[in-house]
């Protein structure tokens, strides 16, 4: 009989008393610099934590070397890294007792890199982590005013949960609703679909 596998529970993706920005940047040129803007902007309202070795603050943050460095705890990671590091950063996560993760970063099963994605799979299964991605834009959850994704800013509040596969089609599909003054709940960029998948989510927000 093989490992069981821990129940994983998708409510700190959602509603995460503790954030973590894994390649949190003041750049702005780099994903990390939009993630953090977006989730200020949004209002997120729980601890926010950039994890950035290079940096003492970001966007008047206070940053971390790592998450093990935390002192706080953190429901979601939310990793915008180079892929070569993508696996170590998990690995941290794993150890903190992070359960929700979300891993933007791509060249993984989509460039054939198939084994250094199911490597992040096995991580995941292991510590009981819901893993969305890799190869995503990210999360939004306007009930918990949380924007995780490098999408547009304004996004309105609403009672539609929108599940996509494509990131382009996730941020065309985040500005038509802006444009026609359409409220979102939540919409979720699954990309790779490493892990969490429509199944899930269509779970989750069937019960909320």
């Amino acid at each position: 009989m093989g490992q069981e596998v821990p129940v994983k529970n998708l409510e700190g993706l959602f509603c995460p008393k503790g954030l973590a920005v894994i390649g949190a940047s003041a750049n702005p040129d780099k994903i990390g610099y939009q993630i953090m803007q977006n989730l200020i902007a949004s209002g997120f309202s729980g601890g926010l934590f950039p994890i950035n070795p290079k940096a003492a603050e970001v966007m008047g943050k206070k940053a971390y070397p790592s998450v093990s460095d935390v002192p706080d705890p953190v429901d979601l990671a939310v990793i915008a890294i180079p892929a070569p590091f993508v696996k170590e950063s998990l690995e941290e996560c794993a150890a903190k007792g992070i359960k929700n993760v979300v891993i933007i970063t791509s060249g993984f099963g989509e460039v054939g890199k198939t084994e250094e994605e199911q490597e992040l799979k096995e991580i995941a299964d292991a510590a009981g982590i819901s893993l969305v991605g890799p190869n995503t834009l990210g999360v939004v959850y306007t009930p918990g005013k949380m924007n995780a994704s490098f999408g547009p800013k304004e996004v309105l509040p609403g009672n539609i949960a929108f599940i996509s596969q494509s990131g382009a089609l996730a941020i065309s599909l985040m500005g038509w609703t802006m444009m026609e003054r359409i409220g979102l709940a939540a919409l979720v960029s699954l990309g790779n679909k490493a892990d969490v998948g429509e199944k899930e989510l269509i779970e989750y927000f069937n019960h909320d």
